[in-house]
């Protein structure tokens, strides 16, 4: 049996937090749709806040620390990412994009990530598409389809509740559920990907033959 590897990054900021909450939810949601297709799957939640000074430190020696440079490792050697950040001032948080700035460019070429964010209210939603895919679009990532944004009113009886087909969309724990089939289903389909590229390597003379108008 195949073990697969999904590291959820969390940047929030107290202990417990919505975010940490979050990031747990979405990488269950992931894990099981995994497991029905019989993988085996490891987890691992990366704490930004327990490695912000030595992020700090990292910018001013240009060194990474052994837990820092475990964690970078972790989130480029996996096959799947979810990077959950609280919503500060109308975007990430400064330690999320900091841990971020630590990465290869290229490190996380074609890797499936789930971009989530928490926040007080619904209204920083837009943080997702204006600034959280922008980011991983420019380190090349995958970013599947449904991003999850979860405001203080998603937590609780009323919020945390899938609402019924045409009552104004899906309830938090709904909105998890489909992030994480769609992150699950990149993940699967990504080590037949790169063995179908393995097996069919096409010499570069081909590719510009191939090129070629008649």
């Amino acid at each position: 049996m195949q073990t697969l590897k999904l590291v959820a990054v969390s940047a929030g900021l107290s202990a417990p937090s919505s975010t940490r909450l979050l990031a747990d939810r979405l990488a269950k949601a992931a894990e099981s749709r995994l497991v029905e297709q019989e993988y085996a799957v490891e987890v691992q939640v990366v704490e930004l806040r327990e490695l912000a000074v030595d992020i700090a430190k990292n910018f001013v020696t240009g060194f990474p620390s052994g837990e820092l440079e475990a964690a970078i490792d972790a989130v480029t050697g996996a096959d799947g990412v979810i990077a959950v950040t609280p919503v500060f001032t109308a975007s990430y948080s400064g330690l999320f994009k900091s841990f971020f700035d630590l990465i290869a460019p290229d490190a996380l070429t074609g890797k499936p990530v789930l971009v989530a964010a928490t926040g007080g209210t619904a209204r920083h939603s837009l943080v997702l598409d204006h600034a959280l895919r922008p980011l991983f679009a420019y380190l090349r990532a995958l970013v599947v389809p449904t991003a999850v944004y979860a405001a203080s009113e998603d937590w609780g009886s009323g919020g945390d509740e899938a609402l019924p087909t045409g009552f104004g969309g899906d309830g938090l724990p709904s909105r998890i559920q489909r992030a994480g089939r769609e992150l699950a289903e990149f993940v699967a389909a990504r080590p037949a990907a790169r063995e179908a590229d393995e097996d069919e390597v096409v010499p570069f003379e081909q590719q510009l033959a191939d090129l070629r108008l008649d």
